[in-house]
């Protein structure tokens, strides 16, 4: 996501990891890195300027722990002051009355169109037992409406449009009249994008936030244009007020600009972040989360989230017990695999573990675990638990039954014992993070920090 930054904030805290103590001279070589890795990264220069001032006043104020490595506590320090500077919270909804009323607005492109069934989708999962209506002002862009449309019949949620209207203010109004009427709990308001600062358009915008009230001026910014969304946001909140921002296309090569910058300087919160062109992609805005994966940290916040919404508790805590026993079999390998798939991606969920962030320059196969779900479905249920040895007369049935190769089956049988084994050694290897090492053979940088002290199964 953040690739650049990323690389060299680790770079940086690589050459301080072999510091003794944090002395004036390398905490100003180490704030000079930072202050030149966050302009790159196209982060407002005052912002910029702030942050390393104050992180600068505090890591030469700061004695020493000594069970703590200087470069660990200056990672730290980073850490909270990235933290601090994108809103310290998660900022929730401020929806009151019937209906709650959410206006989106935003430059054309930024997907704020695509950004508004995203957050009714997000809605509808939060509470399934509420009604959303989508409101398509738009008038300006033809497909506007269609796409919204299309978007909204993949989770049945309602569009109201009048055909042939040219006036987005009455389609607002009379969609707020059908949402009291017909009772419903919500309504998302998309409005017309601009290619720049249009007065036309931005009173249109006035306008249409007169008729409607809403609770929720949410600016829709492209974390891929860097500064000039923030510049816009600036422009947005003077015109309406804006209430917060969503930052979408964070699955590109965004630099962090906008991320790091726009709460600062609108001092509006971020509410939300779009990760990816699904209509589920969206996820509530966290700084913590936003703070560890700028630094190479993972996310392993929204891990557990996605965790939380898509796996059974009884039945992922009584598979854990097995996993930490090494008692688990093949029936319960693939059982995993399916509660991992409902969460996304592999490739996805492993750059969200610490120390993975670089696994988007690995070419992935996602296709090697639909061969193994074959070759485990091809078992008998005697095989699956293990009761029987895997003789090669059983793996040669089992690769004729899966469509693979004698080759494949071997890999795979492999494949599980070596993951008994490194279950086996689960406890032993926590126990080296905790205090702070990489039991990886540095596949982790040698060094393992954690902001706060806090390991993924501490949260």
């Amino acid at each position: 996501m953040f690739g650049s930054l990323t690389e060299k904030f680790q770079q940086m805290f690589s050459g301080l990891m072999g510091k003794k103590t944090l002395t004036e001279e390398n905490i100003s070589d180490a704030v000079r890195q930072v202050r030149l890795a966050l302009l790159d990264a196209d982060v407002n220069y005052s912002v910029t300027s702030n942050f390393v001032k104050r992180v600068k006043e505090k890591a030469v104020g700061d004695a020493v722990i000594k069970s703590v490595s200087p470069g660990e506590q200056f990672i730290k320090l980073v850490h909270e002051e990235l933290v601090a500077l994108m809103g310290t919270e998660e900022s929730v909804l401020a929806l009151q009355g019937m209906p709650h009323v959410i206006l989106l607005c935003g430059l054309q492109g930024s997907g704020k169109t695509t950004h508004c069934a995203k957050l009714a989708a997000y809605l509808q999962k939060k509470h399934p037992n509420k009604r959303t209506l989508l409101a398509a002002c738009d008038l300006q862009r033809p497909a506007a409406i269609d796409q919204l449309k299309k978007l909204a019949s993949q989770i049945d949620i309602p569009v109201f449009s009048i055909e042939g209207e040219k006036n987005p203010v009455r389609v607002a109004q009379e969609a707020l009249q059908k949402a009291k009427t017909e009772g419903y709990d919500t309504l998302i308001v998309d409005t017309a994008g601009r290619l720049a600062i249009d007065e036309e358009l931005m009173q249109q915008l006035v306008d249409i936030k007169s008729a409607v009230q809403p609770q929720e001026i949410l600016f829709v910014a492209s974390a891929a244009t860097g500064q000039d969304a923030v510049k816009t946001a600036v422009e947005f909140d003077k015109h309406v007020q804006i209430s917060g921002t969503i930052l979408t296309m964070l699955d590109g090569s965004a630099r962090a600009g906008a991320a790091i910058s726009i709460r600062e300087v609108t001092n509006k919160p971020l509410k939300f972040e779009g990760i990816g062109e699904k209509i589920g992609d969206i996820q509530p805005f966290n700084p913590h989360s936003m703070a560890d994966r700028i630094l190479g940290m993972g996310d392993v916040i929204n891990l557990v989230r996605k965790a939380e919404e898509t796996m059974d508790e009884e039945e992922s805590k009584a598979l854990e017990k097995k996993i930490l026993k090494a008692a688990f079999t093949y029936d319960d390998y693939l059982k995993q695999m399916a509660m991992v798939k409902r969460m996304g991606s592999f490739k996805s969920l492993l750059k969200m573990l610490p120390g993975m962030s670089n696994l988007g320059e690995i070419d992935f196969d996602e296709k090697e675990f639909n061969k193994i779900e074959a070759m485990i479905t091809s078992m008998t249920m005697k095989e699956r638990t293990e009761l029987v040895e895997l003789v090669p007369s059983r793996r040669r049935r089992i690769a004729l039954g899966s469509g693979t190769t004698i080759d494949d089956v071997n890999r795979m049988v492999k494949g599980f014992k070596k993951l008994k084994q490194f279950c086996k050694e689960m406890p032993g290897i926590k126990n080296q993070m905790k205090k702070g090492k990489d039991p990886f053979g540095g596949m982790m940088g040698g060094k393992v920090p954690f902001a706060g002290g806090k390991m993924p199964w501490d949260i």
